[in-house]
């Protein structure tokens, strides 16, 4: 069988340009709906541009489609752990985990430093368990919940709760991210955390002093009365006691233990449901809507209909019923057909050589450790984009750049930390990458409304690039007390 030819640099522009064409004539065409299914067929047609160019290199069918199996097939925990956190989010409404945080949250929080705090909330839960879904999936929900409810902005809320909970996906050891970026720069964990110090602190500061103007020149549109009546809503439909807020505690006591995401997100689910039985048979009954079936029966009904379709409240208020009408494993088929689409695309682009070409051709413009660094950044940052998964874009360069970094004499950790500033961080501002849908898909805002409000994934890989061309901290292999020639 004839060797495949490796791509040439025309052959790896042709499916990224054509991507980026049809998105921007999707958005211009359905604006803000373009990711319930415009975005998709893009994606599809991009990876069959992408396997045309990788045939025509020689690559054959049944090893490209092996290719597209092999890329989805490293997403199916994150599919199986979106569908959990679906099935999370209906149970936990139902189960007045969500309102009993949104009330007391109402009760406690100043609206003019909601965002700080917000950011701040999800930091510590971060970095305690090290995971931003998990982080997301709970405590965002019910803080985007507190945002509306004190009449906030939900894009800025949902800023300052990817900004949090991708701090502690960065920095805390327990995060897959954090062991994964030393692991492919060849260096150790501790050593990459400290070393990402340098240019993380900064950019929360920055972040948070961001959220703290932003907070203060807020002008929330709910005075007291109306938050009045929405937290007397609130009490009249569910019961409100701390009770209801055990499932949290659960999930995030499991999560910090280590146990797998999946088992801990699902399990939280189910307790949900039981609580929601004890504490609100009343609201599971009336969802359920069965009454000529036995209680017992009628209730197992209402949990199980709030875990694959989610809470639809009837308080009739409808800002409240807005605000907890939300949830069940189906609200995340059509994140999950965006994810799988925009896979079936990257792998196409990494197993025709396509990916590997274009970092190629940016490594002969980067003559400075400088120009290096913000070619790693921004090579990150593109295969976030084009092959939509923050592991490829933190494997990929780590392996491209590796050996470039250790001919210059720079040590792995300044490796390590730039893919981490740049593959972690802006994975969540691509609307099809898994990370983007994720957070646009538990939050219920938009990728790109919230993306220029996660101050601290901006900033960071800025921080990156300024600390590369400034010298700051790049050290030397065997002289760590020397920078890097800029």
């Amino acid at each position: 069988m004839q060797e495949a030819k490796p791509a040439n640099l025309p052959d790896a522009l042709i499916p990224v340009i054509s991507l980026i064409l049809m998105l921007a004539l999707s958005v211009k065409l359905f604006g803000s709906d373009s990711s319930s299914g415009p975005n998709q067929i893009v994606l599809t047609l991009g990876a069959a541009i992408a396997a045309i160019v990788a045939a025509k290199n020689g690559h054959s069918w049944a090893s490209i489609l092996d290719a597209i199996i092999s890329g989805i097939s490293t997403a199916m925990g994150a599919i199986l752990i979106l569908m959990s956190v679906g099935a999370l989010i209906g149970t936990w409404l139902m189960a007045g985990t969500v309102p009993s945080l949104i009330y007391y949250g109402l009760e406690l929080m100043n609206p003019q430093l909601f965002y700080a705090a917000a950011c701040l909330i999800c930091c510590i839960a971060s970095l305690a368990i090290g995971s931003s879904w998990t982080v997301a999936g709970t405590l965002g929900v019910a803080l985007i919940g507190v945002a509306l409810g004190l009449g906030l902005s939900a894009p800025i809320a949902a800023g300052a709760i990817v900004s949090g909970a991708y701090f502690g996906d960065k920095m805390s050891p327990l995060s897959d991210t954090t062991n994964l970026a030393p692991a492919v720069a060849g260096t150790d964990l501790f050593t990459h955390i400290r070393h990402m110090v340098w240019t993380t602190t900064p950019s929360i500061v920055i972040a948070l002093t961001l959220f703290v103007i932003v907070g203060f020149g807020a002008e929330p549109k709910s005075d007291d009365g109306a938050l009045a009546d929405l937290t007397g809503t609130l009490q009249s439909v569910f019961n409100i006691t701390p009770f209801a807020l055990i499932p949290l505690a659960v999930v995030f006591f499991m999560a910090y233990k280590k146990m797998p995401p999946l088992p801990t997100i699902l399990f939280g689910a189910l307790l949900g449901g039981v609580l929601a039985i004890i504490l609100q048979p009343r609201v599971v009954l009336a969802y359920a809507d069965s009454p000529s079936l036995p209680q017992a029966i009628a209730l197992t009904k209402g949990v199980w209909m709030a875990l694959y379709d989610g809470y639809v409240a009837s308080s009739g208020v409808a800002e409240v019923d807005e605000l907890l009408s939300r949830g069940g494993m189906s609200s995340m088929l059509n994140t999950i057909w965006l994810i799988l689409t925009a896979l079936a695309f990257g792998a196409v682009l990494e197993h025709g050589g396509m990916l590997s070409r274009l970092i190629e051709s940016a490594l002969k413009s980067a003559k400075s450790t400088g120009t290096l660094v913000m070619t790693v950044v921004l090579s990150c940052i593109g295969i976030n984009i084009v092959a939509a998964d923050q592991y490829i874009a933190i494997v990929l360069p780590g392996k491209m750049y590796r050996a470039e970094f250790a001919r210059r004499g720079l040590e792995p950790k300044n490796l390590s930390r730039v893919i981490e500033d740049a593959g972690t961080l802006t994975s969540p501002l691509v609307p099809w990458n898994t990370c983007g849908a994720y957070m646009a898909a538990a939050l219920g805002v938009p990728t790109l409304a919230y993306l220029p409000y996660a101050f601290f994934n901006l900033i960071n890989p800025l921080v990156s690039i300024i600390y590369g061309f400034t010298g700051f901290t790049i050290t030397r292999i065997k002289d760590d007390a020397v920078p890097a020639t800029r």
